[in-house]
């Protein structure tokens, strides 16, 4: 048997198929050892070493741009030996390639004369790709050395469709708000590798880089043109709806130049905050803030009575929880130890997720609540430090911030995404993006 995956699943492996895994490790040798593996790889306990990859020569490059030449020239210099296709997404002064730019690849410009948004960018160059494989880039980032050939061994899997890179800072010294984002940055998922999945650990990517098979976006007719945020998190679900596979590999980095003025920072927070509400529309069930198990809200929410009655009743939550458990790990040595350890595991996270969730999604609700009661003002201040402390623990790198500015920039992002999230679905006239949920599985 196999435990792990995100979410945690239990596995139970045939003998044969047991026998192929051997030391940790299987080899793709025909159907059987294929259908082994595509079963470890959608489950979240395996990850893919691909030996083959396909040349770089069947990559287009292609760059969305409006109004930013200097981040585009930045942008070429790092390309090598590519052919690139620039839209100019109807910037005030067209873009112009110099053939002395100094630049080693194969630049072509599309223009749109009036702004038509990232997403018909994107698909304008899409169209006029040729090759297998597209990378779509930014103009705002910097690709790292040997970005594309760590991404491009995954599509010796004919069935993924999308992989995404790390997004690491460009500059992460320039300020305390840089430093912040080097460490809390949207757009970086983090070190571990993970299948992309709506509901795991990673369940979208960001389009400030991708790598694409060309035809499987063709064939889900490309970005969503009309959203304006949230178009990659879309696209992310379409193709896994579609039955393709999807990759985050964050051995591969590509720098980003993060918005690091406060006004800009904090706006564009707002901004991906509004994406939840057409999210919704598009994706029902599927955006909300919070999913938890009953029996975790309803636990927290006996322990947070502070009373003799409460505490009986979480208690005997929290049993009633172990013994369902327990009966999934039963043909296991120990099952009660191993159940226990899930739980644990388990209703500390979905504490750790509630208190996130009421200081940054329902931040509004938790502000009118400590208005209210003494007692809830006590308790959401201390969730707030709580929470705060332990991101920064668990996000600390060499050169961040100490950890209390690193708070202070936290709860004002929360504020931010979620002033955005609220915002978003009143314009939508739509609670969807703001219900929360039980787990389906």
């Amino acid at each position: 048997m196999l435990i792990g995956g995100s979410p945690a699943r239990l596995l139970r492996l045939a003998p044969e198929a047991a026998e192929m895994i051997g030391d940790g490790y299987l080899e793709v040798t025909g159907p059987k050892s294929a259908t082994v593996a595509r079963r470890l790889l959608d489950s979240g306990v395996a990850n893919p070493r691909p030996r083959l990859l396909p040349s770089p020569e069947d990559v287009t490059v292609i760059v969305p741009l409006y109004n930013n030449p200097d981040g585009l020239a930045r942008l070429l210099a790092a390309l090598r030996g590519h052919n690139v296709i620039v839209v100019d997404d109807g910037s005030d002064q067209p873009v112009h390639i110099p053939r002395d730019r100094g630049t080693r690849c194969r630049v072509t410009v599309l223009r749109h004369d009036q702004r038509q948004g990232p997403a018909a960018a994107r698909n304008a160059g899409l169209k006029a790709a040729t090759t297998d494989f597209v990378a779509f880039l930014d103009s705002d980032v910097v690709p790292r050395s040997g970005w594309l050939e760590v991404m491009l061994g995954h599509f010796s899997d004919p069935e993924v469709a999308l992989v995404a890179p790390r997004i690491v800072a460009l500059d992460p010294e320039s300020n305390a708000l840089a430093r912040y984002e080097h460490t809390r940055s949207s757009l970086d998922l983090g070190r571990r590798e993970a299948a992309v999945q709506s509901h795991g650990l990673v369940s979208y990517v960001p389009s400030a880089a991708l790598l694409v098979r060309r035809r499987a976006l063709l064939a889900q007719d490309g970005f969503d043109e009309s959203m304006q945020v949230a178009e990659d998190v879309d696209l992310c679900w379409r193709l896994e709806q579609a039955g393709w596979r999807l990759r985050y590999e964050p051995a591969a980095h590509v720098a980003h130049d993060h918005r690091v003025s406060f006004r800009a920072w904090f706006g564009r927070k707002m901004f991906y905050g509004t994406g939840a509400a057409p999210l919704g529309e598009r994706h029902p069930g599927m955006v909300s803030p919070l999913s938890l198990p009953s029996w975790t809200m309803l636990a927290a929410f006996l322990f947070a009575t502070k009373s003799k009655w409460g505490l009986l009743g979480g208690l005997v939550t929290l049993a009633t929880a172990l013994v369902r458990l327990r009966r999934v790990f039963a043909e296991l040595d120990n099952p009660t130890r191993i159940a226990a350890i899930y739980l644990s595991r388990g209703f500390f996270a979905g504490l750790w997720r509630l208190a996130s969730a009421m200081c940054r999604h329902y931040w509004p609700v938790t502000l009118l609540a400590m208005l209210a009661s003494r007692r809830i003002r006590r308790i959401a201040i201390t969730m707030a430090v709580a929470d705060g402390l332990a991101d920064w623990f668990t996000h600390r790198d060499a050169g961040g911030l100490d950890p209390v500015r690193y708070v202070a920039y936290k709860r004002l992002d929360d504020i931010a995404y979620g002033t955005g999230l609220w915002v978003g679905a009143f314009r939508a006239r739509s609670p969807e993006s703001l219900k929360p949920t039980a787990p389906s599985h």
